[in-house]
């Protein structure tokens, strides 16, 4: 471990902060990666105060994930990172688009719209995908904000998007949720219902399908569901699997995700509401 980080982990560990000694290993990593740095007196009070390292987070993810994709012998940057910004300001997506990340997942479309059309003009390259339920009365002003809508899970949604889609004439990408766990306090469709439920999208909507995404049940290992997710999508020759969050993407990869969607330990924790 570098010297200069041995103060702070003693600080973090007398404070019993497990978030930010996780934060700070994240942050060793860095360091021994790109050469010897120190952290600046600002930068440990930031730490401190839980103000999240934003770039440094970003790498440590994403150095995570090169060695999940080597671990499950993957090809090298076949696993996008999803950071989302749920709850955060626009300023920690601005830090993060500032360090060069490009793809981002938002929950809400209302906040998304407060948030993301001055980001997406300074930054027009950068993607951004709807990961959280979507009702049919914003289907309209969700077409205009999002690249990529990963939570369709019943007909009337669908019937919705492609309804917009046609009037629009844009085609963003789109994957089913499934409720793996079955969960009724979770969007998603049923996994019995799942095939029937892509057929349907493919055949009478019509919509840009590219593939599947799930939440596990917090106390279920989740394992379990990535691999029901995977022999779904194989079944329908799906590309795509959004799976696995900030607790259990490197498990995620293993089972062959191509999204994993990472916000705490990007952003720190959520800002109560």
């Amino acid at each position: 471990m570098p010297e200069n980080t041995r103060p702070f982990l003693q600080q973090c560990s007398e404070r019993g902060n497990c978030h930010l000694s996780k934060a700070l290993l994240r942050q060793t990593v860095i360091l021994d990666y790109v050469g010897n740095k120190t952290l600046s007196d600002m930068q440990t009070k930031a730490w401190l105060e839980d103000e999240p390292n934003i770039a440094g987070n970003l790498q440590a993810v994403q150095l995570e994930i090169t060695a999940a994709e080597a671990a499950s012998d993957r090809t090298p940057g076949s696993v996008t990172l999803v950071a989302v910004g749920k709850a955060h300001l626009a300023g920690r997506s601005r830090e993060a688009l500032e360090a060069g990340h490009r793809v981002f997942g938002e929950n809400r479309v209302q906040e998304a719209a407060g948030k993301w059309p001055a980001l997406k003009e300074a930054f027009p390259d950068t993607q951004l995908r709807l990961i959280g339920p979507l009702q049919t009365n914003k289907v309209r002003q969700a077409m205009e904000l999002f690249d990529v809508f990963e939570t369709v899970d019943r007909e009337k949604l669908a019937r919705a998007l492609a309804k917009e889609m046609d009037r629009t004439g844009l085609r963003p990408d789109c994957l089913i949720q499934v409720n793996t766990g079955n969960e009724p306090q979770k969007g998603g469709v049923a996994p019995e219902q799942a095939d029937a439920f892509i057929t349907q999208c493919r055949d009478e909507f019509d919509l840009p399908l590219k593939g599947l995404m799930c939440i596990p049940p917090v106390d279920d290992e989740p394992s379990l569901h990535f691999a029901l997710l995977r022999e779904v999508a194989q079944r329908h020759d799906l590309p795509w699997l959004s799976m696995g969050m900030s607790a259990d993407y490197e498990v995620a990869i293993a089972f062959g995700a191509t999204h994993v969607r990472v916000g705490t330990v990007i952003f720190g924790q959520r800002p109560a509401r």
